[in-house]
């Protein structure tokens, strides 16, 4: 058993504990609800992002449902008061697992049955219709919709016998209140859980945010070049099943690092501008490396989310500056001795699907546009070589990445990079009128002399 694996277990072993301290204080028994939870995310810790579904973050989630719905029943409020889908709603959005919202809503729902129904109606009808939302007005129509069905089912629980309308009503307004509620405190949980939604994303996705624009005016070429590596990224994330949203904004953002010194990268330099060749193999390499620290420390003063930021420092794992090592190796002298350690990136290596395929994107991208004959033979060629050298080199050895998704990874990248750099047709020039006289002398003459009759 590993070190991670056994402070999961240990974890597992104190929550249990402490479910079972809560369950003596309060009289209820949370023992069973709160277990499954935290064996849940022991089971999934491998298949989910470690950082967005931690132990911590459930319990805080699981926490925050239970003390309210608790502090509502000890006061003797109506159980009409409970926002019973803000939870769920939350769950869904901030770790996009429909499973585990539903083990939460089970978990906080353990008073009366009336609260058990609503609670298991509530949470199912809110994690099925926020799942995968991108727009605020989805989760105000989804807590319209959810008031409604609260509404129908206290129908249904008290078999057709309406009573006071004022019920219905609270249960309706219930639904509304708690989508209002999940927006205003989602921005707070996306801090504390260190994780970003889709409504999130596409406000990063604006192209009037601050950085993006820097690079239009700055650096157009890394621009371009990261719009795409974003297209190539979002496609082959819906091949394997990733977040196909956060790896295109991720890739928007991974270099913006450049934005420190941009002329020294090719994308950004004039044609037959080679600044490097001023400078030594050393040198160059640090003004290269430094772009993602450099990006560091712009996504910390422009205050971007660390999902984000995961995509500056590990779209280059730990990988070889192998240009600028080729050049130190070339100009090497008897009495020098060049590391290959020097001329690697810090790294971390990508430890999610999407970081992943953002580096694998970004290496295929620059490769391919360095081609002087763009054929689908070569561009195939160049993929499946750029995969193989960071599968080789152990790049992808922290994310959960299989060979099979490598192989619809390379198709993708292989059909759209066709399709933006595969030769064109040559187009013949269009004759200029000289030769246009030259070659229909008859007409021209025929009409001259009609034009001599009709004015004389």
């Amino acid at each position: 058993m590993t070190r991670q694996e056994k402070n999961k277990l240990i974890g597992v072993l104190l929550l249990s504990l402490f479910a079972f301290l809560m369950a003596m204080i309060a009289g209820l028994n949370l023992i069973i609800p709160l277990f499954l939870i935290v064996l849940y995310a022991y089971i999934e810790a491998r298949r989910l992002n470690a950082k967005d579904c931690s132990l911590l973050n459930i319990t805080l989630l699981f926490l925050v449902g239970f003390s309210v719905t608790y502090f509502i029943l000890r006061r003797g409020l109506p159980l009409y008061y409970i926002p019973f889908s803000v939870i769920p709603m939350l769950a869904t959005m901030l770790f996009n697992n429909l499973e585990l919202s539903l083990l939460i809503t089970l978990a906080i729902s353990v008073s009366s049955w009336p609260i058990f129904v609503l609670s298991l109606i509530s949470g199912v009808s809110a994690s099925i219709l926020v799942k995968g939302s991108r727009q605020r007005t989805t989760v105000i129509r989804s807590g319209f919709l959810i008031g409604a069905i609260q509404a129908v089912s206290l129908i249904f629980m008290e078999h057709f016998v309406i009573h006071s309308a004022n019920r219905y009503i609270a249960l309706l307004l219930n639904g509304i209140i708690s989508g209002i509620i999940v927006l205003g405190v989602l921005p707070v949980f996306e801090y504390l859980f260190k994780t970003v939604t889709n409504i999130s994303l596409l406000e990063l996705a604006d192209f009037h945010h601050p950085l993006l624009q820097r690079m239009v005016l700055e650096a157009p070429g890394t621009y371009h070049h990261s719009l795409v590596v974003g297209n190539l990224s979002e496609s082959a994330c819906e091949a394997v099943a990733a977040n196909a949203l956060l790896a295109r904004i991720g890739s928007y953002y991974h270099d913006i690092g450049k934005l420190q010194k941009p002329a020294y990268f090719s994308e950004n330099q004039d044609i037959n501008a080679r600044i490097h060749d001023t400078l030594s193999p050393t040198m160059s390499k640090l003004v290269i490396m430094n772009h993602v620290k450099d990006g560091l420390e712009l996504a910390k003063r422009y205050r971007l989310n660390p999902a984000i930021t995961d995509f500056i420092t590990q779209h280059h794992g730990n990988s070889l500056v192998f240009y600028f090592y080729r050049r130190a190796l070339e100009s090497l002298e008897e009495d020098q001795q060049i590391r290959e350690e020097g001329f690697r990136y810090p790294g971390p290596k990508p430890d999610t699907k999407e970081t992943a395929i953002v580096l694998l994107a970004d290496s295929v991208e620059a490769a391919t546009r360095a081609l002087k004959e763009g054929s689908p033979t070569n561009i195939e060629e160049v993929v499946h070589k750029v995969i193989n050298n960071k599968f080789i080199d152990g790049q992808l050895d922290e994310c959960d990445l299989t060979l099979k998704d490598l192989e619809k990874i390379s198709a993708v990248f292989i059909r759209i990079l066709s399709g933006i750099y595969r030769g064109r047709v040559t187009y013949p020039e269009e004759p200029s009128r000289e030769n246009n006289h030259k070659r229909f002398p008859r007409e021209n003459s025929h009409q001259s002399e009609k034009d001599k009759k009709n004015n004389p």
